[in-house]
């Protein structure tokens, strides 16, 4: 007996389960991609080279012999940086000077309006007194900006292009002792067509490029010649938005960006012709959702775009993962795998 009722129960096992369970669906493999939206703009390319804002010749407010040049050619400089300093001992000896008389006037007046006070010293004397002190601190501040005048320093950011005179030179005031290139005000400037300067009106941005930075650098328009040259050559002047980066020098070439609203162009989103199927008279595409099933989903396309892809004017919000590749075997609702790129860096996936 002990042998038969284990075969009893698993009969019995056979029969409570029911019906043999199915094999498991095979899931769809698919590709996704998602909606490249379409610009309304055209993007022209033209050489430019980049040129300091302007020069600036540098000298002192007053005249002397030069002490010490901080500086050389080619050194860049911040503003408020020292440059060169002229010899100050006689403008040092006239600020004390101007400063011992002005105490000494200054002693006298507070003495007269004392006496003022006390109706000792008539309002005339008394408002001379108090002019004449004005008129020596007026003197002593003089020569006192003399004295800052013995220093020279950059106005700017630059770089010194030339050096005009050796320590121990006499200088008179404003005479160029420095040749600074300004840098932080540099600007792109470029030649364009006749057949884009008639196109001004639609230009809306503006980019700069170089091998030597690898980024776009966006820039802003300072002004464009109403004048063609010779060439029949538009000037274009650019400058860029924030501090322009310090590998940048006056003289590099730069490839110019701009970018010009295009009204014939198609507005919506740009997907592979693969994408769309067909439900009836209804252009269709596939949109994954969260739950990694698919739903069909109407759209409405405008003409293909120059790269052959389809464009959808209606339908499509453009954040959608949408199904490029084995569209015509799926379901709406079904569940499906996602195809991933192999990584150039694991190949087989070994890691």
């Amino acid at each position: 007996m002990k042998k038969i009722i284990p075969l009893a129960l698993a009969a019995g096992m056979m029969y409570s389960c029911g019906e043999p369970k199915q094999k498991p669906a095979t899931i769809q493999s698919v590709v996704l991609t998602q909606p490249v939206a379409l610009t309304q703009t055209i993007d022209k390319h033209y050489s430019g080279i980049i040129r300091e804002a302007h020069e600036i010749s540098l000298g002192f407010k007053t005249a002397g012999q030069l002490e010490q040049i901080m500086v050389k050619e080619g050194d860049f400089v911040r503003k408020g940086q020292l440059l060169a300093e002229l010899d100050d001992v006689d403008y040092q000896l006239a600020v004390d000077a101007a400063q011992i008389q002005y105490d000494q006037v200054k002693d006298e007046v507070e003495r007269t309006e004392q006496l003022f006070k006390q109706k000792s010293v008539s309002a005339n004397d008394y408002e001379k007194a108090v002019a004449g002190l004005k008129q020596l601190g007026v003197q002593l501040q003089a020569n006192k900006n003399k004295l800052d005048y013995t220093k020279l320093y950059a106005p700017t950011d630059g770089y010194i292009q030339t050096v005009n005179y050796a320590p121990a030179e006499m200088v008179d005031a404003g005479m160029a002792v420095f040749t600074l290139l300004d840098v932080s005000r540099m600007e792109v400037v470029a030649d364009i067509p006749a057949s884009e300067y008639q196109k001004k009106d639609r230009f809306v941005g503006f980019n700069c490029r170089t091998d030597l930075i690898d980024q776009v650098m966006p820039m802003a328009l300072l002004s464009l010649t109403p004048r063609a040259d010779g060439n029949q050559l538009y000037q274009l002047r650019l400058t860029f938005n924030g501090q322009p980066d310090k590998r940048l020098t006056a003289g590099m070439n730069v490839e110019v960006e701009i970018n010009i609203t295009d009204p014939s162009a198609e507005t919506g989103f740009a997907i592979p012709l693969s994408a769309v199927f067909r439900d009836g008279d209804t252009a269709c595409v596939w949109v994954l959702g969260t739950d990694s099933c698919v739903t069909k989903r109407p759209v409405v396309l405008g003409n293909l775009d120059a790269s052959g892809r389809a464009v959808v004017r209606e339908g499509l919000s453009g954040q959608e993962q949408i199904v490029r590749a084995g569209v015509s075997a799926l379901q709406n609702g079904e569940k499906v795998r996602e195809v991933v790129k192999p990584s150039k860096t694991n190949v087989g996936g070994v890691l």
